[in-house]
Formats: C-alpha cells, sequence, structure tokens
C-alpha cells in the first residue's frame, strides 16, 4: 500500500524542491558532490557487472543487469540523502511553479548542484576508478581489461556514434523515467517502499540505452582518464549540454508540469514543508 496519494505527493515534492534552494552554497555543493560520487559508484558497478559478457552470446542481457546495477547509485542519493541535478530539474522548478522560490532560485541550485555533482563524479572516475586499477587499460589483463573494454564501448557510443539529436532524446527519455522514479519514491515513507519504487524506472532507462548527464559525467572522463581512443573532452562537453538539456525538458514537461498542471494548479497551497521528505532537510 502507498502511504500518500499523488495529491499529497505532489504537495511534498513542491515542498521539498523549495527547501534544497533554502541552504548556504557551500552545504549545496557538499550534498551534490556526495550526489555526483553516488552515481559514479552506480556507474562503476554496473561496468563491472556487466563486463566480459560477449553480446554474441547474451544478446542484449548486459544491458539488464547493468540497469539492475546502476540502481545503487539512486538509493544512495535518495536513502541517504544527497542533491542530484537529474531530480532537482524536477523538484525545484515544480517549487517555483507553486510560488514558493524564484526563477534565479532555481537556475542557481541547478548551477550549483551540476557543479558539486561534475566533482564528486570526476573524483571516483579518476581515483576510485582508474587510479585503483578497478577499470584498467589497453594493456591490462583479466578483468582490468574487461571493464576497460566495457568502459569503452559505452563511452564510444555516447560519445561517438550517438548524434546531437539523438542524445537529446535519450537525455528527455533518461530523466522522465528517473523524475518518476524521485516522484514514486514520495509515495513510501519505508526504505524498502522508496528502493521498490526506484528499481524499475531506473533499471530501465539504462537499460534501454538513455544518457543521465551525471551518468555521463562519469562514463567519459572515465574513458579519458583510462586511454580509450577518439574519446576526447571536446565531445564529453558536447555530450553533457545535449544530455542535460534533455535531462532537463524531460523533467520539467513531462514530470513537473504535467503533475503542476493535474494536482496542483488551482489547488490551495496547504504548506507541506513539515511533510518534506526527511532526507531533504540536509
Amino acid at each position: 500500500m502507498t502511504a500518500r496519494e499523488p495529491q499529497e505527493m505532489a504537495q511534498v515534492a513542491a515542498a521539498t524542491g523549495s527547501k534544497k534552494t533554502h541552504r548556504t552554497w557551500d552545504r549545496v555543493l557538499v550534498s551534490s558532490f556526495l550526489g555526483g560520487a553516488y552515481i559514479a559508484f552506480g556507474a562503476l558497478v554496473a561496468i563491472t557487472v556487466s563486463s566480459g559478457l560477449d553480446p554474441a552470446r547474451w544478446g542484449t542481457l548486459p544491458t539488464l543487469f547493468m540497469g539492475a546495477a546502476f540502481t545503487l547509485g539512486l538509493v544512495l542519493v535518495l536513502i541517504a540523502g544527497s542533491d542530484l541535478a537529474t531530480g532537482n530539474m524536477m523538484l525545484v522548478p515544480l517549487g517555483a511553479m507553486r510560488g514558493k522560490i524564484t526563477g534565479v532560485d532555481v537556475v542557481t541550485n541547478l548551477t550549483l548542484v551540476l557543479v558539486g555533482n561534475l566533482l564528486g563524479a570526476l573524483f571516483v572516475a579518476f581515483f576510485l576508478a582508474v587510479q585503483t586499477g578497478v577499470i584498467g587499460d589497453a594493456d591490462a589483463t583479466g578483468s582490468p581489461l574487461l571493464t576497460y573494454e566495457r568502459l569503452a564501448s559505452i563511452a564510444e557510443g555516447k560519445a561517438l556514434h550517438e548524434s546531437a539529436w539523438q542524445v537529446f532524446l535519450r537525455g528527455v527519455g533518461c530523466n522522465w523515467l528517473v523524475c518518476l522514479a524521485v516522484w514514486m519514491s514520495l509515495a513510501a515513507t519505508s526504505v524498502s517502499g522508496k528502493i521498490l519504487a526506484l528499481f524499475f524506472p531506473i533499471m530501465a532507462f539504462v537499460a534501454m540505452g538513455f544518457d543521465h548527464v551525471v551518468a555521463n559525467m562519469f562514463f567519459l572522463p572515465a574513458a579519458i582518464f583510462a586511454g580509450v581512443p577518439d574519446v576526447g573532452w571536446g565531445e564529453t562537453l558536447v555530450n553533457w549540454l545535449l544530455a542535460g538539456a534533455g535531462n532537463l525538458v524531460g523533467a520539467v514537461v513531462f514530470v513537473a508540469t504535467s503533475y503542476w498542471y493535474l494536482f496542483l494548479k488551482d489547488t490551495p497551497d496547504d504548506d507541506a514543508t513539515e511533510h518534506a521528505e526527511p532526507a531533504e532537510r540536509a
């Protein structure tokens, strides 16, 4: 059973988005650094469990394994408590739609969170993925070579083989699902209920190969640090811009605006701040 109905979920989401802007910049940066690192952990374990599986034998099952493992990232973000740009792209604009905060608050928060997410993802990519040898290089053997080859396949696909239009649309689809995962988690008050709500949408977007800007802040730099040929910072920046734009559209148009229209438009603003998610009170 759900602990909250959609109307109450919408009130809680708007209140949570508003509260995210009522913190000092340093707290936002620390929280978002953790969020970027958590997503990078999910990406790293996803690479590890799906490496070495020959598509000729396994078909598309490696992407399913990868999606299931990647859910660790958002579980850590929501249960442990931190800021993730893709979730904030839905929650914070929703707070603005309710008149709780301004457009400047939205832009400031999303900018700080993206910077923090990038720093966290880069830290894990360089120090904990490549420098540890978990992801090897082209001259490695054994498991490090397998993880290198898996990372190279993912990074080359995202940076070199997707058109700009494809990256943008994959970004839209990705964050539509991610924000639905966050939205549905608001229906539950137990840890197990939140994890169950998160699992299927997150698994689905990874399995379908959609683009998550924060995950790509790990995949593409890790490939550069590991020496994957032809993947450079130019291609990486373009991917981030396109994926991020798609993520923003997926969050604002298909989740925040849709549910504001369905449940909050022309509805009295019952201040749900006291009901905001505990993990978001930091």
